[in-house]
C-alpha cells in the first residue's frame, strides 16, 4: 500500500486506508481502525440533514444505510468481542405471537367445561402420555417430547398489548420513563457478536401499532441504540425478497470504480467539523462490524433463503412467519446469537391471534383456517430442522404471546384480552421437554398450580444464557438496574 496522505483529521486517514485496500479486486475490505461517525455518503455531493437534529453523512451509500429508523451503523454498535462461530454459548430464537393466543383454543384446553368456556375446538393426544393440545396443531402433537408447556403464566398489569410485549421481552413493565432492554440486546451487550454477523436480529419487521401507543420492548432501551437489533425490514416470503441495506458485491465494485478518483475530495468535505459531534464517538466502535456484514459473503449468505430446498421451504410454510422461522435457523447457523421473529406486525385489519370476533380484529375460526396451521407448520419445522442439524441442544426456542384470552366466549363469538393466565412454550437448549409446568383452574382463568411471572421467564432465559441473575446493567445518568426484578428465579422445573 502506498504511503498515507495527510488528509484532514484521523477519520480521513482511516477512510484512505479503505480506499487503498479497495484497489485490489478480490481482496475483502478490512476496517481495523475506521473512526467515522454515523453515515457518510461518498456518492452524494453534500451533507444530508434530518429532522432529529443530527447530521447524517452517508459513508459508502451501500444500498442506503438507513434501516427502520436507524442507520445500519447505529444498529451495529455492538461489542467487538469474540469471532469464533463454533462456541458452545446458548443461542435463542424468540417467536413472538403478536395478538395473544387463547390458552383455551391452543395448548390448555378445557373439554369438560361448558360450551361458552371450552370453545369450538377439540383436544388431541400428543406423543407424551397425559398431554393434550388443540386439534389445530397436529404436527406439534407428534413432537411434544421436544417442548415444555408453561400453563400458568400471568401478569397483573393493564390488559393491553403493549404492556405484555414489554414484560415478555424484557422481564419488566416500563415505568417512570425507563425503557428496559430486550433479552437479545442484553445478550449483545454482554457477549457481543460472532464475526461479521450481528448478535441480535429481528425479523421480519418490528411490532407496529397495537393500540397502546407504548414501546414494545424490542430494542436496547437504556443500554443505548448501539445494542439495538439488526432489523430485517422486509418479508422473506416475498418472491423478490432481498435484504435492505445489504451491499451486493457488484455494487462494491461499481462504487469502487466510479468513485475512487473523487474520494479524497469527498472525504474532506464530508468529515469537516464532524469529529466534535456525538455521532463520531458512537461510530468509532461499530463501523467495522456494520461494513463487515455488508462485505462478508458468509453474512450475506445467511439471508439467502433461495439456497434452501423448495421442499423444506414448503414444510415451514410459504408465508411470512414460516419463512421468517426458516431464516431464523439460517441466522443461528451463521453465528447470530439471538433472533426475534414477530409472527404479526399489528392486530388491526390483519388475521392474528387477537380473536375479539369482529372487525378490525380476527374471528376465532382463524385458529383453524390460518393462524393455527401457520404456527403448527413453522414451529414444528423449526424444531425438527434445528434438531437434525445438531443445533437444538444449544438453541433455546421460546414461543409466547403477550397475554391469554377471556375464559368465556364474548357475544361476537371471540375472546378478549386476559393477562390473568395463559400458556407459553419452551424448547431446545437447556429445557426438559415432554412436560407441562403449572396448571390453570377449571376454566383456564387463573393459575391453580405453580404461577409463573414474566420476570421468572426472563430469569430462566438469562440463566440459560449463563448470566449472573444478581448482576446489574448500566442505565442513564450513571445508574444501575438489576438484571431481573424482585429477585426473580428461573423456572427450575423447565431446566434439563
Amino acid at each position: 500500500m502506498s504511503a498515507e496522505p495527510a488528509f484532514a483529521g484521523r477519520y480521513s486517514n482511516c477512510l484512505y486506508a479503505l480506499y487503498e485496500k479497495g484497489d485490489n479486486e478480490g481482496v475483502e475490505l478490512s476496517f481495523k481502525h475506521v473512526e467515522v461517525a454515523n453515515v457518510i455518503r461518498l456518492d452524494a455531493d453534500k451533507a444530508v440533514h434530518f429532522c432529529d437534529g443530527f447530521t447524517r453523512r452517508d459513508f459508502l451509500h451501500a444500498g442506503t444505510l438507513g434501516l427502520m429508523g436507524f442507520g445500519l451503523t447505529d444498529l451495529f454498535s455492538l461489542k467487538a468481542q469474540g469471532a469464533v462461530f463454533e462456541d458452545k454459548d446458548l443461542n435463542v430464537i424468540q417467536l413472538f405471537l403478536v395478538g395473544g393466543p387463547s390458552q383455551l383454543d391452543t395448548w390448555d384446553m378445557k373439554p369438560d367445561a361448558p360450551s361458552e368456556i371450552r370453545g369450538p375446538y377439540k383436544p388431541i393426544k400428543t406423543n407424551v402420555a397425559g398431554i393434550e393440545i388443540c386439534e389445530n396443531f397436529p404436527r406439534m402433537a407428534r413432537m411434544a417430547d421436544k417442548y415444555a408447556l408453561v400453563r400458568s403464566l400471568y401478569h397483573t398489569a393493564a390488559a393491553v398489548h403493549d404492556t405484555g410485549h414489554q414484560m415478555m421481552q424484557t422481564g419488566r413493565l416500563f415505568q417512570g420513563g425507563v425503557v428496559s432492554p430486550n433479552f437479545g440486546s442484553v445478550l449483545a451487550y454482554k457477549k457481543g457478536g460472532r464475526g461479521a454477523v450481528p448478535p441480535h436480529v429481528l425479523v421480519p419487521r418490528p411490532i407496529g401499532n397495537t393500540g397502546g401507543g407504548l414501546p414494545h420492548g424490542q430494542d436496547a432501551g437504556f443500554l443505548g441504540k448501539s445494542y439495538d437489533p439488526f432489523v430485517l425490514g422486509s418479508d422473506p416470503s416475498d418472491p423478490n425478497f432481498k435484504v435492505p441495506d445489504m451491499l451486493p458485491p457488484d455494487y462494491i465494485s461499481s462504487l469502487r470504480t466510479d468513485r475512487r478518483r473523487h474520494w479524497r475530495q469527498l472525504v474532506d468535505q464530508a468529515v469537516k467539523g464532524f469529529e466534535s459531534t456525538p455521532d463520531a464517538k458512537l461510530f468509532d466502535t461499530n463501523f467495522n462490524q456494520a461494513y463487515g456484514l455488508m462485505s462478508s459473503a458468509r453474512a450475506r449468505e445467511a439471508f439467502e433463503l433461495e439456497r434452501e430446498p423448495d421442499k423444506l421451504r414448503d414444510t415451514y410454510g410459504r408465508n411470512r412467519f414460516g419463512q421468517s422461522c426458516l431464516l431464523a435457523r439460517r441466522l443461528i447457523e451463521a453465528g447470530v446469537r439471538y433472533v426475534t421473529v414477530n409472527m404479526f406486525e399489528t392486530v388491526f385489519d390483519e388475521i392474528t391471534w387477537d380473536i375479539h370476533g369482529s372487525r378490525p380484529f380476527s374471528p376465532i375460526s382463524c385458529y383453524r383456517d390460518l393462524v393455527g396451521p401457520m404456527f403448527d407448520n413453522a414451529f414444528s419445522s423449526l424444531l425438527e430442522d434445528l434438531s437434525q442439524r445438531g443445533l437444538l441442544e444449544r438453541t433455546l426456542v421460546l414461543a409466547t404471546g403477550e397475554f391469554g384470552r377471556t375464559p368465556k366466549v364474548n357475544p361476537a363469538g371471540g375472546r378478549d384480552h386476559w393477562p390473568a393466565c395463559w400458556t407459553c412454550i419452551f424448547a431446545g437448549g437447556g429445557i426438559r421437554g415432554g412436560q407441562v409446568v403449572g396448571a390453570s383452574d377449571e376454566i383456564g382463568g387463573a393459575p391453580k398450580d405453580r404461577p409463573v411471572t414474566p420476570a421468572e421467564v426472563a430469569a430462566t432465559v438469562y440463566h440459560l444464557m449463563g448470566f449472573d441473575l444478581e448482576s446489574f446493567l448500566p442505565a442513564q445518568l450513571g445508574r444501575i438496574v438489576p438484571l431481573v426484578d424482585n429477585n426473580a428465579q428461573p423456572v427450575k422445573e423447565l431446566l434439563a
